[in-house]
């Protein structure tokens, strides 16, 4: 049941160009910054990326941005990152656009194996373009499709070494779906325990789900947006 590894670079073994990988997060909250800066050395490229956002210019999905390596990125706010924006309006970025209930459901889908569903948002809209529709009580839905994501990496407050993960605060947000969606998921924990460390009434996500965790060496407690109210 042990499934640590040693480091970062162990842990993103298997990792190759052309993948579909999951990033957790929400903003710069909860992102496995030790496994994007692994991916940017490892220098792999054409993946398509599926996270709730793009990071923002020098930190997070924002740095595989710089060095071109996705093709494609299939988010829901995409706003602080004017190189995702750059290359977006050039041409040179793929990108879906996904409402964010519709994103987290599809990947809670993908985990839990069911193959689509019908949603209300976005008929009517670009969203719903080529997908196919159907009505149920007098309102119009578009089928959505779960994901198919090689891998999925995700970041952890505390992990044991049996897999079982506990995020903090809004790190909970896209991180537990991510981590039952992926053929192979990665987790990287802020503190690292051994079983029985952690309160089971306080898991979110069951070691069965992950297949390698490790501590990561390096976190960067960023604030996305600071806003300050003058003093009177």
């Amino acid at each position: 049941m042990n499934k640590v590894v040693s480091n970062v670079t162990e842990a993103c073994k298997g990792l190759e160009s052309g993948m579909t990988i999951m990033v957790g997060g929400f903003g710069l909250c909860g992102i496995p910054e030790n496994c994007i800066a692994e991916m940017v050395k490892l220098g792999i490229n054409n993946l398509t990326c599926i996270s709730n956002n793009a990071g923002v210019d020098d930190f997070g999905l924002g740095l595989l941005l710089q060095e071109k390596q996705i093709k494609k990125m299939i988010s829901s706010y995409v706003g602080e990152n004017d190189e995702f924006e750059r290359q977006m309006l050039s041409g040179e970025l793929e990108v879906e656009l996904i409402p964010q209930g519709t994103l987290a459901e599809r990947c809670r889908a993908t985990g839990a194996g069911i193959p689509a569903f019908y949603t209300p948002a976005g008929y009517g809209t670009e969203v719903a373009e080529g997908k196919e529709t159907r009505e149920f009580d007098g309102k119009m839905h578009v089928l959505e499709k779960a994901f198919e994501p090689d891998f999925a990496i995700v970041k952890a407050w505390r992990g044991d070494t049996e897999g079982n993960l506990i995020f903090k605060g809004t790190a909970r947000n896209f991180n537990p779906m991510m981590a039952m969606a992926g053929k192979v998921t990665i987790a990287e924990v802020e503190e690292l325990v051994e079983p029985g460390t952690l309160d089971p009434n306080f898991i979110h996500t069951p070691g069965i789900f992950v297949q390698r965790i490790f501590q990561g060496e390096k976190f960067e407690k960023r604030i996305e947006q600071r806003t300050v109210r003058q003093r009177n």
